[in-house]
């Protein structure tokens, strides 16, 4: 049998970092089984589903390199199916009208509440005769749901895991207007799509317990369910605005990579013993069901920005140029030039790309000659002949030249560089001088000392 997991976001808002979390696990089990992972957009929600929703789903996932294998299913389409199928359920005994009024249900409620139990439906029209049913009355349709004895799920994280039949009322499964409800499209769905396995917060632990006894109801076989807890904020509670961003284009803004992205969603409920840098391929060999965690985990943005420290050094220079790009937007090929030549030592001072943005104007700002202070004139000019003189432009033969030279003029290097890097790029923190030495290369190198040195002489 092929495994097909599943993906099925509702689209009424950005991809939830929780929800990316979700994918991924579905994502990875497919692809380590060599089965098939798939899309689902429960858009049921006709108000608050949105084009935009949609496209900040796809547009995340694809960010994230995750991708699906067949046409996504837009749940809202499929509703003629479920409600049939709901009539069909009525057809077999599994299922009633149910004719009461809002005042009614209201008073079960208040009812219930006044005897300390948790409101529901008290099966007022269970074994009733529709033909009771007051006049111009659009009833809704209910599961016939066992009322007694356990329902017991073995799942794939919690274990076992079982409850009480009279904790669960007889659910409306086709609303008055002929609409179905999430329970019954999730089942309708999941059986039609041939899904095998379904990975998803604990908080749809009761949702899956209702859905059990819709599957018995049709006499259908259920997927393996795995339900992860969900993901804490830094102080151990549910992740939430306070703590910070919680879509995945949010992260994509602030310069994170998909990649360090991956590797932190999978660290939070996944293990691979002590191994905490763990690419996607390395992910896609090794993941399994037996190392999702009981245990909730706590997003740790200090190491998410590590993380992405790390992928930021092992990417490829040209690609972090055009993630750059895409934040700076165009510049001339010289400068284009300049930053790929600077790319090596840019990226190891920069955990995200914002960093690297902010750190790449050394670059990238047009030149203005800073003022040279009077102590440091003579040094930046014999600096300056020192340069012009110097053949084997390389950071080793630069090191060598200079450092020799401050010898000479008896002083530190420190002394030396200091001015020398304010000349270059007008600011104080920036890579190594003979690393940006090598970058600007040596006519714009000198082009720069030139102009700094005359334009204090003519003041």
């Amino acid at each position: 049998m092929v495994m097909v997991t599943r993906f099925a976001p509702s689209p009424t808002g950005f991809l939830h970092i929780g929800g990316a979390r979700t994918a991924l696990f579905n994502w990875l089990l497919a692809r380590h089984q060599g089965g098939k992972f798939l899309l689902r957009l429960e858009d049921t929600d006709r108000a608050r589903s949105t084009p935009e929703a949609v496209e900040a789903i796809f547009n995340g996932l694809r960010w994230l390199g995750i991708d699906w294998d067949e046409e996504p299913v837009f749940q809202f389409s499929r509703a003629s199916r479920h409600a049939e199928l709901a009539q069909q359920l009525v057809e077999s005994g599994n299922a009633y009208y149910c004719y009461c009024s809002p005042e009614e249900l209201e008073t079960m409620r208040e009812e219930a509440k006044s005897h300390g139990a948790s409101p529901k439906y008290n099966g007022m029209w269970r074994d009733r005769d529709p033909q009771d049913a007051p006049a111009g009355v659009n009833p809704v349709i209910r599961l016939k749901a066992p009322q007694e004895g356990k329902t017991t799920l073995t799942d794939i994280v919690q274990g076992t895991v079982t409850v009480n039949n009279a904790q669960l009322d007889d659910m409306v499964l086709l609303r008055s207007d002929g609409t179905p409800t999430y329970m019954l499209s999730v089942v309708v769905d999941d059986h039609e799509m041939g899904i095998t396995h379904v990975i998803r917060g604990d908080d749809h632990l009761t949702n899956t317990f209702r859905q059990i006894q819709i599957y018995h109801a049709f006499g259908w076989n259920m997927p393996e369910f795995g339900h992860i807890p969900l993901i804490h904020g830094p102080d151990g509670t549910k992740l939430s605005k306070r703590h910070g961003a919680l879509g995945i284009e949010s992260y994509k803004d602030m310069g994170f990579l998909p990649e360090a992205i991956c590797n932190c969603l999978l660290r939070l409920g996944w293990s691979h013993g002590d191994d905490e840098i763990i690419s996607i391929p390395q992910a896609i060999e090794w993941f399994s069901t037996e190392n999702l965690g009981k245990s909730a985990s706590r997003l740790d943005f200090s190491k998410m920005e590590n993380l992405n420290g790390y992928y930021m050094r092992e990417a490829a220079n040209e690609r972090l140029l055009q993630c750059l790009l895409e934040i700076i937007g165009e510049v001339s090929d010289e400068k284009k030039l300049r930053l790929l030549r600077g790319m090596n030592g840019l990226k190891q001072r920069s955990k995200t790309l914002l960093e690297l943005r902010d750190i790449s104007t050394i670059y990238t700002d047009n030149f203005t000659a800073p003022n040279i202070e009077k102590s440091s004139l003579e040094v930046i000019g014999q600096t300056l002949k020192k340069l012009e003189i110097t053949e084997n432009w390389t950071e080793k033969s630069l090191e060598i030249s200079l450092r020799g030279l401050a010898a000479e003029l008896g002083i530190s290097f420190g002394k030396m560089a200091q001015p020398l890097r304010s000349v270059l790029t007008g600011k104080k923190i920036t890579p190594s001088i003979f690393e940006m030495l090598c970058v600007f290369g040596k006519d714009e190198s000198i082009h720069r000392l030139k102009i700094a040195l005359n334009r204090d002489v003519c003041q």
